[in-house]
């Protein structure tokens, strides 16, 4: 298909693609004359990963190209590729140097220990962590930390549901792209879940002695 095919076939304008081109996250298509290339289905389902990659999942540009970057490794096992795909979660801070922030960093390694995790407390979802719990303890909410272990339940919970999710996909691009759509995808989806569950706990724990109409408009108005 011409470019301008692929555009309407996957709803992104035709400057955008050529953008992506040149940035090295979308492959050239085959050049059929000096002036005009083809694109095939690869390049269509590749630019829908990269749009939801961007739009759902909220990665930058660069994110996304390291993401990808790993994809296209046929070297980098499976479990890099998700460690990659990971680390591009995590908004991009520097480490402060602080009580909290020391405090926080014990509690993080603690948890890991006695978890049994296989990672420490420099992983960048380790720092993400510690960077929460150190901006939670300077608003007066360090007590937040005594959940961690009910919140390592469920997030041991959803990484088995994600791996699950992988294990099904038989062709190896297959698993490797469901690693990051597991991965980088899934966070949307569990933090949009997370969302729905409040509204509910709200409505159940907070609209107690209130009538059932009054209950609705507070779950709605969360």
């Amino acid at each position: 298909m011409r470019i301008s095919e692929l555009s309407r076939s996957t709803g992104v304008p035709v400057p955008t693609i050529k953008y992506y081109v040149r940035e090295g996250l979308l492959p050239s298509g085959e050049l059929i004359s000096r002036n005009q290339a083809s694109y095939d289905e690869t390049h269509a389902r590749r630019l829908r990963l990269i749009r939801a990659l961007l739009d759902v999942g909220g990665l930058k540009v660069a994110a996304v190209a390291e993401v990808l970057r790993a994809i296209d490794d046929p070297k980098r096992p499976v479990h890099k590729v998700l460690g990659s795909a990971a680390d591009q979660l995590g908004p991009a801070l520097s480490d402060d140097d602080d009580a909290e922030s020391a405090a926080a960093g014990v509690t993080v390694a603690e948890l890991i220990t006695r978890r049994g995790w296989r990672a420490d407390e420099s992983n960048p979802a380790a720092k993400d962590l510690t960077r929460a719990l150190a901006a939670m303890g300077r608003v007066g909410h360090g007590a937040f930390s005594e959940l961690l272990d009910d919140y390592a339940d469920a997030a041991e919970l959803v990484a088995r549901a994600d791996l699950a999710y992988v294990d099904r996909r038989v062709e190896v691009d297959d698993m490797v792209e469901g690693v990051v759509v597991g991965t980088v995808l899934g966070a949307a989806v569990f933090n949009a879940m997370r969302r729905l569950a409040h509204v509910d706990a709200s409505a159940k724990l907070l609209g107690q002695g209130r009538d059932a109409d009054q209950g609705s408009e507070a779950a709605e108005d969360y």
